[in-house]
């Protein structure tokens, strides 16, 4: 019988738990909204728009955003002289990639329908004002005030499903129009609540400075993890804009995010843990042993009963989105499969990320990355969603296995306990 830890993890989990099944419900209200909206054509360009943007402004922070996690939750002393480059950092960053994003959207993605300004607004709000926001947020999690970091970190979706109904209530023009610049204006006022709740300002801009070597070589590392965690998530939504024909772009877009959502309660685990992980999860000791196992059972148990929950309950979604997205259940089925292997994949990213092994899970994820494109290319062609559908399980669960290796490997080498299973965890009841 597997005894679940009760003490701060636990609850810590409870809690965020709680806050993400309101951004799930938030999350799912805006998806209906601007699916049904929008139409699957149109749907199918904004996803793909919409997710290059979040995995290009992964960058922006260009890792700062995890250093001051990881610095702030060891020496909350450390908070001033992170910020002191993390902020001039996150914004000559944001500059840049907003010229790579806009430059990407127009070379490769299908944006005939979609005007510049549409293209310019959600590029400002993921590029420049959503990673200000996570590093407001960053500065909680270390403090282990999970549940508000998340309330901060869902408050622009909240905006975004009100401007939702403002535009679908109103019965506006050009929706797409409105929403983009409502989906900006939102995040602005998202940034500007967050830093109100600080309890200390940044640092004035006096004190910014440029990073040193060594500060840049460390975030770099946190940089790349940071873009290729969010890959297999949002990758997979541009590479459909561009290989399918947009009304099946739209269509594959719809069952992804459903099925993305359902991996929220192993976040809010993970981001629980996270604090004690980058403490003591890599030393190799019996605690430690007692965490990693706790957090791969729990993983594993959720990822499979929900791929079972979401299959049985595929057909719904047909309803839900309208008759224009019809096949939708038959997509969601063949992505309830990648479920499990997402679960893992996450729990073991962000294992290795906090025992100071980063490089092995940008290797990790970037396999996968490279997996879903190229079984992408090769399946499409002939099965299009469906085929887009088995790209993505290829990649997860690639990515599970290789990652729960690598941390298998990690916790054998840190220390001189193996990975077997606690004694308090193999005992059974009587």
């Amino acid at each position: 019988m597997i005894r679940l830890p009760r003490g701060p993890i636990a609850l810590g989990t409870l809690r965020t738990s709680m806050v993400l099944g309101l951004r799930l419900l938030v999350q799912a209200g805006t998806l209906l909204l601007v699916a049904r909206m929008l139409g699957p054509e149109e749907f199918g360009a904004f996803a793909g728009i919409a997710a290059l943007a979040m995995l290009v402004g992964t960058l922006a922070t260009f890792g700062t955003h995890l250093v001051l996690l990881a610095g702030i939750s060891k020496d909350r002393t450390q908070r001033k002289q992170i910020l002191s480059y993390a902020l001039p950092t996150t914004l000559l960053c944001g500059v840049v990639l907003l010229s790579v994003f806009l430059l990407i959207c127009e070379l490769m993605l299908q944006t005939e329908r979609v005007g510049w300004n549409v293209l310019l607004a959600i590029g400002v709000a993921e590029i420049f004002l959503i990673p200000m926001l996570g590093l407001v947020v960053a500065e909680f999690l270390a403090a282990e005030n999970t549940a508000r970091a998340q309330m901060l970190q869902i408050l622009p979706l909240i905006l975004r499903l009100m401007v939702a109904l403002v535009v679908v209530g109103g019965e506006l023009g050009e929706p797409l129009s409105i929403y983009a610049y409502g989906y900006c204006v939102v995040a602005a006022i998202a940034l500007f609540a967050a830093i109100n709740c600080m309890p200390r300002p940044w640092p004035h801009f006096a004190y910014w400075r440029w990073p040193t070597g060594q500060e840049l070589y460390e975030s770099a590392s946190y940089a790349v993890l940071n873009v290729t965690a969010i890959g297999p998530s949002e990758f997979d939504k541009a590479l459909a804009a561009r290989l399918l024909p947009l009304p099946v772009a739209g269509l594959y877009a719809a069952a992804a995010r459903v099925v993305g959502a359902v991996s929220l309660p192993v976040i809010a685990l993970m981001l629980s843990a996270l604090p004690r992980l980058f403490r003591d999860g890599g030393n190799g000791t019996y605690r430690s042993a007692r965490l990693l196992w706790w957090i791969f059972w729990a993983t594993v148990l959720y990822g499979t009963g929900l791929a079972f929950i979401l299959w049985w309950g595929a057909s719904s979604f047909v309803w839900l989105f309208g008759d224009v997205y019809h096949g939708v259940d038959e997509v969601i089925r063949w992505l309830c499969f990648a479920v499990p292997g997402m679960a893992l994949r996450i729990a073991a990213g962000n294992v290795l990320m906090a025992v100071g092994k980063p490089w092995m899970r940008a290797g990790f994820e970037i396999a996968g990355v490279v997996v879903l494109a190229v079984a992408a290319f090769l399946y499409t062609s002939d099965h299009g969603a469906k085929g887009m559908s088995l790209a993505l399980v290829c990649s997860e669960w690639v990515m599970a296995l290789i990652g729960s290796w690598l941390v298998v490997s990690v916790h054998k080498k840190n220390g001189s306990q193996s990975f077997s299973m606690p004694v308090d965890v193999k005992k059974t009841s009587r």
